[in-house]
């Protein structure tokens, strides 16, 4: 038996006039996942408990059958992992987005974009590397990522620190968070050497001239420490993969002990890699019981409010995601479970995460129980009237171990 995860990041919204009262999901056309929903089970799973912030760092270790109220301590330390970067217990991990910031004469500050444009890996690792050498020090040390997503690690103690995901705040004024990195010392002066050697860098000058949006600032959030977590195989007995853009699901899948497959072209966007991702996903099943592939496009859509891109997103998730692995494992005739997910909504009319339980459909290739009949949509899980209550109830009921 084979187990295949399939997300799409953020699928999940709120209906919208523009779509006759539909959400981008239910008025997007996806026939793959669809049939999968329609010929499987349908469910409500709740990825972020209560009293979490319903970041995707909470919600995707519930898709891969964690407790967060177990093993959660912040999202840096996963995507250190991923980087490879090891943390020490003296040691603390912030992620840091390259993002454009509007600092105005009067001192207040407003968040243009959270990503730089989404800015490309090439030109970031450039920015990075030069402000670690700019700005870091023995205490601070800058380590570069994919696209804006990035990573600062502090050694030694740190004062208490409240941070704010960027992507929350788009368009807004941000003065006050601004001012609370400003209240600690190295974090003052670190920043202070960090905008002055953005804004004189070749590469905003180039992306300035190209009316691109200027990386002429850094965002610090979702700080903590190194977690402990058991790995996918000591807790349900399967070898796995995980296949991903994003250092976040990348780290994830390290402390889990999946083996971590990268794509070439696979960016997190709208243009990443989709056939490549689907290849290596059915090439993976050929060794591992698992494999949990995560697109993020549908995300970064709906954190922009951006209704045309998150319906394509949706589309080609399911187009060139979910139907070539679907008709791969069809063509191998091997028994499999395949399923659908997503970690949490992203409203475009809030452009930030909610923490309402998601649609699954769990689909059986054996053909096993009723099928739900129905398409795969927020409304229609919510009348399927199932609900799954944690991450590792998910997990085992996919695995069967329930």
């Amino acid at each position: 038996m084979k187990y295949i995860i399939l997300v799409g990041d953020g699928m999940g919204d709120l209906p919208l006039a523009e779509l006759d009262n539909q959400t981008p999901l239910a008025a997007a056309k996806t026939p793959a996942m669809d049939y999968l929903a329609a010929e499987g089970e349908l469910h409500l799973l709740q990825t972020v408990p209560d009293g979490f912030p319903p970041g995707s760092d909470v919600a995707n270790l519930s898709l891969l059958g964690y407790l967060p109220t177990k093993c959660y301590s912040g999202r840096a330390p996963l995507e250190a992992a991923s980087m490879g970067v090891q943390l020490g217990a003296d040691e603390v991990a912030f992620r840091c987005n390259l993002v454009s910031l509007d600092f105005k004469d009067d001192g207040t500050v407003k968040m243009v974009d959270y990503s730089a444009g989404h800015i490309s890996s090439a030109e970031a690792r450039i920015l990075v590397q030069g402000l670690d050498q700019a700005a870091g020090s023995d205490q601070l040390k800058f380590h570069p990522g994919i696209s804006y997503r990035h990573l600062l690690v502090h050694k030694g103690v740190v004062a208490e620190l409240e941070t704010v995901p960027p992507h929350d705040h788009t368009g807004k004024d941000v003065t006050r968070y601004w001012q609370r990195y400003q209240a600690i010392p190295q974090f003052k002066e670190m920043l202070a050497k960090a905008v002055a050697f953005l804004s004189k860098h070749e590469v905003n000058q180039k992306r300035s001239a190209a009316n691109r949006n200027q990386a002429n600032a850094i965002w610090l959030w979702g700080e903590g420490k190194a977690p402990t977590m058991p790995t996918i195989k000591a807790q349900f007995g399967v070898s796995g993969a995980l296949i991903s853009a994003v250092d976040l699901l990348k780290g994830i899948g390290v402390y889990a002990d999946l083996e971590i497959i990268n794509v070439d072209g696979a960016t997190g966007y709208l243009d990443t890699n989709y056939q490549g991702k689907a290849d290596a996903a059915l090439k993976a099943l050929e060794s591992k019981d698992l494999v949990f592939v995560h697109v993020e496009a549908p995300d970064e859509a709906g954190h922009q409010g951006l209704l045309k891109e998150k319906m394509q997103a949706i589309e080609d998730f399911d187009s060139r995601i979910v139907k070539p692995i679907f008709e791969g494992m069809k063509q191998r005739g091997e028994d499999f479970r395949l399923v659908i997910a997503m970690d949490h909504f992203t409203p475009l009319s809030l452009q930030t995460h909610t923490s309402q339980p998601v649609p699954v459909a769990i689909y059986d290739s054996r053909g096993k129980g009723q099928g739900s009949g129905l398409a795969y949509n927020e409304e229609n899980a919510t009348a399927a009237g199932s609900m799954i209550g944690d991450g590792l109830k998910f997990f085992k009921r996919i695995l069967e171990q329930q």
